[in-house]
């Protein structure tokens, strides 16, 4: 039991703390769910009083919450276009969430959200479906060009469109075990060093040296990690607008 507390997977283990059984379906209140409760006070917190006295010379509240909203208006802006302004709401509510979820994670005895993968799936999915949609109503049958590559030999397009079709269906996947797998491995490499330096005392000064180093790196790749969930929900946004191959 000791061995299993200590173990630097124990820090993702889901903790029920209300049983919740909706027609069968597990639907408990757990840590995680605590977690993302917390994520969603903290931007709407850090946005509503930011932004509440709205100076004209901002200040460091006020300037975070308007270079976090221009930078995800021009992420869309230059990936989109501007038929991709409609979609800014869903797209900076997703970067935002990452973001806390990941920065609110590297607190000592939090818990990280984006470090399961039923929660970067669901997000993941929920962008695939939407831009499929998106595709689907405003090219109708036309939607189906995206898979056939342009200035293709007829022949060659009997290999080329599955690998589309398939290269498209694993978009979500590959969405959800990037942001899952990077988030996972990172802490686990920081509760691996953590351990060294209480097991060596007075010698774990280099441990710590190199846990503050990678606390660093984590950081950035906090931010990272939501940039580039992001940056390709804004992509295929794009391809189902303009159905670009």
């Amino acid at each position: 039991m000791s061995a299993e507390k200590h173990s630097p997977l124990a820090q993702f283990e889901i903790k029920r703390f209300v049983d919740i059984d909706i027609a069968g379906v597990d639907a408990s209140f757990t840590n995680s769910s605590l977690w993302m409760i917390i994520t969603i006070v903290a931007i709407t917190l850090m946005l509503t009083l930011s932004m509440r006295g709205r100076a004209m010379v901002p200040g460091r509240w006020q300037s975070v919450a308007e270079l976090s909203y221009e930078f995800i208006a021009n992420m869309l802006r230059e990936n989109v276009g501007s038929e991709g302004r409609k979609f800014f709401p869903f797209v900076f509510s997703l970067f935002m969430f990452i973001l806390f979820s990941n920065m609110l994670g590297l607190i000592p005895y939090s818990f990280t959200s984006t470090s399961h993968i039923i929660v970067t799936f669901g997000m993941a999915i929920v962008v695939f479906l939407g831009v499929t949609l998106i595709g689907i109503i405003r090219h109708k049958g036309k939607f189906l060009s995206l898979f056939v590559p342009s200035g293709v030999p007829a022949v060659l397009l009997l290999l080329l469109v599955p690998i589309e079709l398939i290269s498209y269906l694993t978009r979500p996947v590959s969405l959800a075990l990037r942001l899952f797998a990077n988030m996972m491995a990172g802490h686990t490499l920081l509760k691996v060093f953590g351990g060294f330096v209480v097991a060596l005392g007075m010698f774990g000064v280099f441990p710590l040296v190199a846990i503050v180093a990678l606390y660093g790196l984590e950081l950035i790749v906090a931010f990272l990690q939501a940039y580039v969930f992001t940056v390709l929900t804004c992509l295929y946004l794009n391809d189902a607008i303009h159905l670009h191959h």
